[in-house]
Protein backbone atom coordinates (compact mmCIF):
# COMPACT_ATOMS: atom_id res chain seq x y z
CA UNK A 1 0.00 0.00 0.00
CA UNK A 2 1.50 3.54 -1.17
CA UNK A 3 1.09 6.36 1.25
CA UNK A 4 -1.84 8.34 -1.09
CA UNK A 5 -3.63 5.19 -0.50
CA UNK A 6 -3.07 5.44 3.22
CA UNK A 7 -4.06 8.64 3.56
CA UNK A 8 -7.34 8.46 1.68
CA UNK A 9 -7.87 6.19 4.19
CA UNK A 10 -7.45 7.55 7.20
CA UNK A 11 -9.47 10.44 5.75
CA UNK A 12 -12.32 8.32 5.03
CA UNK A 13 -12.24 6.45 8.31
CA UNK A 14 -12.20 10.21 10.04
CA UNK A 15 -15.11 11.11 7.98
CA UNK A 16 -16.85 8.09 9.44
CA UNK A 17 -16.06 8.71 13.10
CA UNK A 18 -16.79 12.53 12.89
CA UNK A 19 -20.68 11.70 11.51
CA UNK A 20 -20.88 8.65 14.00
CA UNK A 21 -20.07 11.24 17.09
CA UNK A 22 -22.56 13.86 15.72
CA UNK A 23 -25.58 11.39 14.97
CA UNK A 24 -25.07 10.47 18.72
CA UNK A 25 -25.36 13.82 19.91
CA UNK A 26 -28.48 14.42 17.79
CA UNK A 27 -29.83 11.29 19.73
CA UNK A 28 -28.54 12.72 23.24
CA UNK A 29 -29.89 16.25 22.70
CA UNK A 30 -33.35 14.53 21.14
CA UNK A 31 -33.64 12.40 24.73
CA UNK A 32 -33.05 15.33 26.87
CA UNK A 33 -35.66 17.21 24.95
CA UNK A 34 -38.52 15.01 25.16
CA UNK A 35 -37.33 13.56 28.46
CA UNK A 36 -38.83 17.47 29.67
CA UNK A 37 -42.14 16.59 27.98
CA UNK A 38 -42.71 13.56 30.00
CA UNK A 39 -43.56 12.52 33.32
CA UNK A 40 -40.71 11.20 35.65
CA UNK A 41 -40.52 7.12 35.82
CA UNK A 42 -41.03 6.17 39.64
CA UNK A 43 -37.81 4.22 40.78
CA UNK A 44 -38.26 0.51 40.19
CA UNK A 45 -39.20 -0.91 43.63
CA UNK A 46 -37.15 -2.75 45.91
CA UNK A 47 -37.78 -6.17 46.13
CA UNK A 48 -39.44 -5.98 49.77
CA UNK A 49 -41.40 -3.47 48.63
CA UNK A 50 -42.61 -5.05 45.90
CA UNK A 51 -42.94 -8.34 48.37
CA UNK A 52 -45.16 -6.15 50.39
CA UNK A 53 -47.56 -4.91 47.44
CA UNK A 54 -48.24 -8.43 46.55
CA UNK A 55 -49.02 -9.67 49.91
CA UNK A 56 -51.54 -6.80 50.76
CA UNK A 57 -53.04 -6.75 47.77
CA UNK A 58 -55.79 -8.90 46.96
CA UNK A 59 -55.48 -9.26 43.28
CA UNK A 60 -51.90 -9.67 43.40
CA UNK A 61 -50.99 -13.05 41.49
CA UNK A 62 -48.14 -14.28 44.27
CA UNK A 63 -50.67 -13.26 47.07
CA UNK A 64 -51.41 -16.88 47.87
CA UNK A 65 -47.81 -17.72 47.56
CA UNK A 66 -45.12 -17.11 49.88
CA UNK A 67 -41.95 -18.74 50.15
CA UNK A 68 -40.03 -20.05 53.48
CA UNK A 69 -36.96 -17.84 52.99
CA UNK A 70 -39.23 -14.93 52.42
CA UNK A 71 -41.23 -15.72 55.73
CA UNK A 72 -37.73 -15.54 57.29
CA UNK A 73 -36.80 -12.46 55.99
CA UNK A 74 -39.63 -10.80 56.97
CA UNK A 75 -40.08 -12.45 60.83
CA UNK A 76 -36.52 -12.06 61.78
CA UNK A 77 -33.82 -14.81 62.35
CA UNK A 78 -36.48 -17.36 63.76
CA UNK A 79 -34.20 -20.30 62.98
CA UNK A 80 -31.14 -19.40 65.01
CA UNK A 81 -27.49 -19.39 64.55
CA UNK A 82 -27.58 -23.01 63.48
CA UNK A 83 -30.70 -22.47 60.88
CA UNK A 84 -32.26 -25.33 62.65
CA UNK A 85 -34.12 -23.86 65.52
CA UNK A 86 -38.26 -24.86 64.68
CA UNK A 87 -39.61 -23.32 67.81
CA UNK A 88 -39.86 -19.83 69.90
CA UNK A 89 -40.48 -19.79 72.99
CA UNK A 90 -42.75 -16.75 74.75
CA UNK A 91 -44.61 -16.44 78.36
CA UNK A 92 -48.46 -16.60 77.60
CA UNK A 93 -49.78 -12.95 76.89
CA UNK A 94 -46.28 -11.34 76.22
CA UNK A 95 -46.06 -9.46 72.77
CA UNK A 96 -44.42 -12.06 70.28
CA UNK A 97 -42.53 -9.35 68.82
CA UNK A 98 -42.82 -8.00 65.13
CA UNK A 99 -41.46 -8.93 62.01
CA UNK A 100 -39.31 -6.73 59.07
CA UNK A 101 -40.65 -5.28 56.31
CA UNK A 102 -43.51 -4.00 57.96
CA UNK A 103 -44.83 -7.31 59.32
CA UNK A 104 -46.20 -8.62 62.37
CA UNK A 105 -45.39 -11.64 64.32
CA UNK A 106 -48.83 -13.26 65.03
CA UNK A 107 -50.32 -16.62 66.58
CA UNK A 108 -53.02 -18.05 65.30
CA UNK A 109 -55.73 -18.77 66.68
CA UNK A 110 -58.20 -21.26 66.19
CA UNK A 111 -59.38 -19.74 62.58
CA UNK A 112 -56.48 -19.64 60.39
CA UNK A 113 -58.14 -16.49 59.19
CA UNK A 114 -57.10 -14.53 62.29
CA UNK A 115 -54.11 -14.12 64.84
CA UNK A 116 -53.02 -12.69 67.81
CA UNK A 117 -49.34 -10.66 68.49
CA UNK A 118 -49.54 -11.73 71.84
CA UNK A 119 -48.58 -15.56 73.08
CA UNK A 120 -51.94 -16.71 73.73
CA UNK A 121 -52.55 -19.07 76.85
CA UNK A 122 -50.16 -22.05 77.41
CA UNK A 123 -50.03 -24.25 74.52
CA UNK A 124 -48.11 -24.78 71.00
CA UNK A 125 -49.08 -22.69 68.22
CA UNK A 126 -48.42 -21.87 64.57
CA UNK A 127 -46.19 -18.95 64.39
CA UNK A 128 -46.72 -16.48 61.45
CA UNK A 129 -46.45 -13.18 59.71
CA UNK A 130 -49.13 -10.85 59.24
CA UNK A 131 -49.00 -7.97 56.24
CA UNK A 132 -52.13 -6.16 55.93
CA UNK A 133 -55.02 -8.45 55.88
CA UNK A 134 -52.67 -11.11 54.62
CA UNK A 135 -51.67 -13.98 57.43
CA UNK A 136 -49.00 -16.41 56.03
CA UNK A 137 -47.93 -19.57 58.27
CA UNK A 138 -44.31 -19.94 59.08
CA UNK A 139 -43.63 -23.19 57.72
CA UNK A 140 -42.78 -26.04 59.86
CA UNK A 141 -42.08 -23.13 62.94
CA UNK A 142 -44.15 -22.90 66.18
CA UNK A 143 -44.35 -20.60 69.19
CA UNK A 144 -44.65 -21.92 72.54
CA UNK A 145 -46.40 -20.57 75.12
CA UNK A 146 -45.36 -21.20 78.96
CA UNK A 147 -47.16 -21.52 82.09
CA UNK A 148 -46.23 -18.69 84.54
CA UNK A 149 -44.21 -20.08 87.71
CA UNK A 150 -46.85 -18.28 89.76
CA UNK A 151 -48.82 -21.30 89.22
CA UNK A 152 -46.57 -23.47 91.25
CA UNK A 153 -48.50 -24.85 94.79
CA UNK A 154 -45.87 -26.26 97.10
CA UNK A 155 -43.85 -27.50 94.40
CA UNK A 156 -46.17 -28.60 92.14
CA UNK A 157 -48.43 -27.81 88.83
CA UNK A 158 -51.17 -30.02 89.10
CA UNK A 159 -50.04 -33.35 89.84
CA UNK A 160 -46.62 -32.81 88.20
CA UNK A 161 -43.99 -32.50 91.18
CA UNK A 162 -41.28 -29.61 90.46
CA UNK A 163 -39.68 -28.80 93.61
CA UNK A 164 -38.17 -25.22 94.11
CA UNK A 165 -35.24 -23.42 93.03
CA UNK A 166 -32.22 -22.45 94.97
CA UNK A 167 -33.12 -18.87 95.54
CA UNK A 168 -36.77 -18.76 94.89
CA UNK A 169 -38.18 -16.10 96.96
CA UNK A 170 -34.81 -15.07 98.30
CA UNK A 171 -31.31 -13.63 96.78
CA UNK A 172 -30.16 -15.76 93.86
CA UNK A 173 -26.89 -17.51 94.16
CA UNK A 174 -24.58 -17.47 91.30
CA UNK A 175 -20.95 -18.10 90.53
CA UNK A 176 -18.82 -15.31 90.84
CA UNK A 177 -18.34 -15.15 86.82
CA UNK A 178 -21.84 -15.99 85.79
CA UNK A 179 -24.30 -13.99 84.41
CA UNK A 180 -26.57 -13.87 87.54
CA UNK A 181 -29.99 -14.12 85.19
CA UNK A 182 -28.96 -16.94 83.92
CA UNK A 183 -29.12 -18.71 87.53
CA UNK A 184 -32.62 -16.85 88.80
CA UNK A 185 -35.63 -19.08 88.92
CA UNK A 186 -37.43 -19.77 85.63
CA UNK A 187 -40.43 -17.29 85.13
CA UNK A 188 -42.28 -20.13 83.17
CA UNK A 189 -42.33 -23.49 81.86
CA UNK A 190 -43.76 -25.65 79.44
CA UNK A 191 -46.40 -28.08 79.31
CA UNK A 192 -46.32 -30.71 77.99
CA UNK A 193 -48.97 -33.50 76.77
CA UNK A 194 -48.94 -37.28 75.62
CA UNK A 195 -49.81 -35.24 72.10
CA UNK A 196 -47.93 -32.70 71.96
CA UNK A 197 -44.37 -34.32 73.29
CA UNK A 198 -42.86 -34.96 69.91
CA UNK A 199 -43.25 -31.31 68.68
CA UNK A 200 -40.11 -30.79 67.07
CA UNK A 201 -37.96 -27.56 68.75
CA UNK A 202 -34.91 -28.39 66.39
CA UNK A 203 -34.14 -30.29 63.13
CA UNK A 204 -32.39 -32.89 65.26
CA UNK A 205 -34.98 -32.37 68.84
CA UNK A 206 -38.17 -32.45 69.74
CA UNK A 207 -39.89 -31.36 73.74
CA UNK A 208 -40.03 -35.42 74.63
CA UNK A 209 -36.30 -35.75 74.73
CA UNK A 210 -35.58 -33.04 76.86
CA UNK A 211 -38.03 -34.48 79.92
CA UNK A 212 -36.94 -34.89 83.30
CA UNK A 213 -36.97 -38.69 83.83
CA UNK A 214 -39.29 -39.31 86.46
CA UNK A 215 -43.89 -39.47 87.43
CA UNK A 216 -43.67 -41.24 84.52
CA UNK A 217 -47.66 -41.53 84.51
CA UNK A 218 -47.96 -37.97 85.36
CA UNK A 219 -49.30 -35.77 82.58
CA UNK A 220 -48.96 -33.12 81.64
CA UNK A 221 -45.23 -32.75 82.55
CA UNK A 222 -43.67 -29.54 82.78
CA UNK A 223 -40.16 -28.09 81.05
CA UNK A 224 -37.70 -25.56 81.30
CA UNK A 225 -35.87 -25.47 78.12
CA UNK A 226 -33.78 -22.30 76.30
CA UNK A 227 -33.70 -22.66 72.85
CA UNK A 228 -29.88 -20.69 72.93
CA UNK A 229 -28.91 -24.46 73.89
CA UNK A 230 -30.92 -26.05 71.62
CA UNK A 231 -29.16 -23.90 68.94
CA UNK A 232 -25.94 -24.41 70.21
CA UNK A 233 -26.24 -28.40 70.29
CA UNK A 234 -27.17 -27.86 66.52
CA UNK A 235 -24.11 -26.10 65.82
CA UNK A 236 -21.97 -28.48 67.23
CA UNK A 237 -23.72 -31.18 65.08
CA UNK A 238 -23.91 -29.20 62.30
CA UNK A 239 -19.82 -29.08 63.21
CA UNK A 240 -19.27 -32.47 63.60
CA UNK A 241 -21.02 -33.15 60.46
CA UNK A 242 -18.51 -31.01 58.64
CA UNK A 243 -16.06 -33.42 59.70
CA UNK A 244 -17.81 -36.57 58.63
CA UNK A 245 -19.62 -38.04 61.34
CA UNK A 246 -23.31 -38.51 61.05
CA UNK A 247 -25.32 -37.33 63.43
CA UNK A 248 -28.68 -38.80 62.78
CA UNK A 249 -28.61 -41.27 65.92
CA UNK A 250 -27.81 -38.27 68.49
CA UNK A 251 -29.40 -39.36 71.87
CA UNK A 252 -30.50 -36.53 75.06
CA UNK A 253 -29.29 -38.79 77.71
CA UNK A 254 -30.44 -36.25 80.20
CA UNK A 255 -32.11 -33.06 79.08
CA UNK A 256 -34.35 -30.80 82.01
CA UNK A 257 -33.96 -32.02 84.91
CA UNK A 258 -36.83 -30.41 88.36
CA UNK A 259 -35.02 -29.16 91.20
CA UNK A 260 -36.30 -32.57 92.96
CA UNK A 261 -34.97 -35.08 90.22
CA UNK A 262 -31.61 -33.37 90.41
CA UNK A 263 -31.48 -33.66 94.38
CA UNK A 264 -32.55 -37.33 94.66
CA UNK A 265 -33.78 -38.61 91.68
CA UNK A 266 -32.24 -41.53 89.99
CA UNK A 267 -28.71 -41.73 90.42
CA UNK A 268 -27.66 -38.31 92.55
CA UNK A 269 -24.02 -38.73 92.38
CA UNK A 270 -22.20 -36.33 90.91
CA UNK A 271 -24.75 -33.55 89.97
CA UNK A 272 -23.77 -29.86 90.76
CA UNK A 273 -26.18 -28.19 93.45
CA UNK A 274 -26.62 -25.54 90.47
CA UNK A 275 -26.96 -27.92 87.67
CA UNK A 276 -27.47 -25.93 84.22
CA UNK A 277 -30.32 -29.24 83.64
CA UNK A 278 -32.38 -27.49 86.26
CA UNK A 279 -32.07 -23.89 84.16
CA UNK A 280 -33.21 -25.69 80.90
CA UNK A 281 -30.03 -25.21 79.08
CA UNK A 282 -27.93 -28.45 79.17
CA UNK A 283 -27.90 -31.94 78.14
CA UNK A 284 -26.22 -35.14 78.21
CA UNK A 285 -25.48 -36.62 74.41
CA UNK A 286 -24.30 -38.89 73.13
CA UNK A 287 -24.20 -40.11 69.52
CA UNK A 288 -25.73 -43.65 68.74
CA UNK A 289 -26.40 -44.40 64.54
CA UNK A 290 -25.82 -48.16 64.88
CA UNK A 291 -28.86 -48.07 67.63
CA UNK A 292 -27.37 -49.82 70.52
CA UNK A 293 -28.17 -47.46 73.26
CA UNK A 294 -24.38 -46.72 73.31
CA UNK A 295 -21.78 -43.94 71.89
CA UNK A 296 -20.32 -44.67 68.15
CA UNK A 297 -16.88 -45.13 67.94
CA UNK A 298 -16.80 -41.60 66.50
CA UNK A 299 -12.85 -41.77 66.21
CA UNK A 300 -12.94 -44.96 64.69
CA UNK A 301 -9.83 -46.67 66.81
CA UNK A 302 -12.12 -49.80 68.00
CA UNK A 303 -12.98 -48.76 71.05
CA UNK A 304 -15.97 -47.18 72.76
CA UNK A 305 -15.00 -44.91 75.34
CA UNK A 306 -14.26 -41.48 76.87
CA UNK A 307 -12.24 -40.80 74.18
CA UNK A 308 -15.30 -40.60 71.32
CA UNK A 309 -16.76 -38.10 73.83
CA UNK A 310 -13.80 -35.90 73.49
CA UNK A 311 -14.60 -36.00 69.33
CA UNK A 312 -17.82 -33.63 70.43
CA UNK A 313 -16.11 -31.98 72.99
CA UNK A 314 -13.35 -30.59 70.37
CA UNK A 315 -16.51 -29.49 67.99
CA UNK A 316 -18.57 -27.95 71.54
CA UNK A 317 -14.85 -25.78 71.27
CA UNK A 318 -14.96 -24.83 68.00
CA UNK A 319 -18.39 -23.96 68.13
CA UNK A 320 -17.90 -21.44 70.91
CA UNK A 321 -14.42 -20.28 69.23
CA UNK A 322 -16.93 -18.86 66.36
CA UNK A 323 -19.72 -18.19 68.41
CA UNK A 324 -18.62 -16.54 71.62
CA UNK A 325 -21.78 -16.00 72.82
CA UNK A 326 -22.85 -19.56 73.38
CA UNK A 327 -20.12 -20.09 75.40
CA UNK A 328 -20.56 -22.50 78.66
CA UNK A 329 -19.64 -26.06 80.21
CA UNK A 330 -18.78 -29.32 78.48
CA UNK A 331 -17.51 -31.86 80.73
CA UNK A 332 -16.53 -35.51 79.24
CA UNK A 333 -17.94 -38.90 81.16
CA UNK A 334 -16.45 -42.65 80.89
CA UNK A 335 -18.55 -45.48 80.50
CA UNK A 336 -20.01 -46.71 84.03
CA UNK A 337 -22.74 -49.77 84.70
CA UNK A 338 -25.54 -47.78 83.53
CA UNK A 339 -24.34 -46.00 80.64
CA UNK A 340 -21.51 -45.74 78.21
CA UNK A 341 -19.57 -42.75 77.29
CA UNK A 342 -21.07 -39.61 76.50
CA UNK A 343 -20.67 -35.38 77.18
CA UNK A 344 -22.39 -32.41 79.05
CA UNK A 345 -23.11 -29.40 77.15
CA UNK A 346 -24.65 -26.34 78.74
CA UNK A 347 -24.51 -22.35 77.52
CA UNK A 348 -24.04 -20.84 81.03
CA UNK A 349 -22.83 -18.16 79.83
CA UNK A 350 -18.53 -18.87 80.89
CA UNK A 351 -16.36 -21.44 79.98
CA UNK A 352 -16.16 -24.60 81.95
CA UNK A 353 -14.45 -28.13 81.18
CA UNK A 354 -14.26 -31.46 82.88
CA UNK A 355 -14.09 -34.81 83.25
CA UNK A 356 -16.41 -37.32 85.24
CA UNK A 357 -18.42 -36.46 88.11
CA UNK A 358 -19.98 -32.72 88.82
CA UNK A 359 -19.65 -30.08 87.14
CA UNK A 360 -22.87 -30.03 85.25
Amino acid sequence: MDGSTALRRDRIVTRVGAAALMLLGAGWMWAIGTGRNRPAMAAEPTATARLSTSLTSADAPTTAYLTDASLRALSGELRGTSGKLRAQIRPAGAAIGAGSSGGTMVALTESLKSGSEAAPSAGIWKLAVAIGSVIKPIADFNLISTRSASDKRNGRLGLYYIGNWPGEGGAVSAPSKAPAERYRPPSGFIEVTQENADTRVSEHFTLRDFLTHDQPNVWPKYLVLEMRNVDKLELVLSDLEAHGIRVDGVHVMSGFRTPQYNRSGGDPSGRAGLSRHMYGDAADIFIDNDGNGVMDDLNHDGRVDIQDARVIAAAVDRVEAAHPEMIGGAGVYPAESGHGPFIHIDSRGYRARWVGSGGG
